[in-house]
């Protein structure tokens, strides 16, 4: 038989350019986005501004270090405060807190705290946040991570099979909880324009 008669199995289509994944996103992570939106716009940026205009009045700016610097930092800064606001505009904010009925209770969805074991026996605890709030510090992995997309919709006794790049392992679940997952709150950045100079 010819091979263009031979069938092939129907692949998983990629998104098409110029469309979006939705931003699912817990209520904290979210307040994080706008609080350094917030910081950008009405702090960070007006403090920029002022030094780049106070860099101008110095007359030449082609060998003004401060009027080159504060320029790149205002694009910086712009580009920013816009990926802010398409994260936020396309946030679909789901609390792991909410009230859930049915297989949302007990299997493994977004906002899922979950204990597994690998096949070697270690247990491990994830939480299962946005793409914005990932923190390996705290065990906050994303809903679109390798690990997340292997637990997806198994329950308690389930086995899931992980495929990385290292090879496959097996993991089995041991328990699934829907609470509040403690995201950590914006902070000024060290070095910040905005932030106080020390005396």
């Amino acid at each position: 038989m010819r091979k263009g008669f031979t069938r092939h199995p129907p692949q998983e289509a990629a998104p098409a350019a110029g469309v979006s994944i939705k931003n699912y996103i817990t209520p904290a992570g979210l307040e994080r986005l706008r609080d350094e939106l917030k910081f950008l716009l009405t702090r960070e940026r007006p403090a920029v501004t002022q030094v780049v205009a106070w860099a101008a009045a110095n007359g030449d700016r082609s060998e003004n270090a401060d009027y080159q610097y504060g320029k790149r930092r205002l694009r910086q800064i712009d580009r920013r405060i816009h990926f802010l606001r398409k994260r936020i505009d396309a946030a679909a904010v789901v609390d792991p807190e909410a009230p859930r009925a049915g297989r949302a209770r007990t299997h493994i969805f977004f906002g899922a705290t979950v204990r597994f074991s690998s096949g070697a026996g270690a247990e491990r605890v994830v939480s299962i946040v946005g793409a914005d709030e990932v923190d390996l510090d705290r065990h906050h992995i994303s809903w679109l991570s390798p690990l997340a997309r292997a637990l997806m919709k198994a329950g308690v006794g389930d086995t899931v099979v992980l495929h990385a790049p290292g090879g496959s392992e097996e993991l089995e679940v041991l328990d699934v909880r829907y609470e509040r997952i403690a995201v950590a709150p914006f902070t000024e950045p060290p070095g910040a324009e905005a932030a106080p100079k020390a005396p």
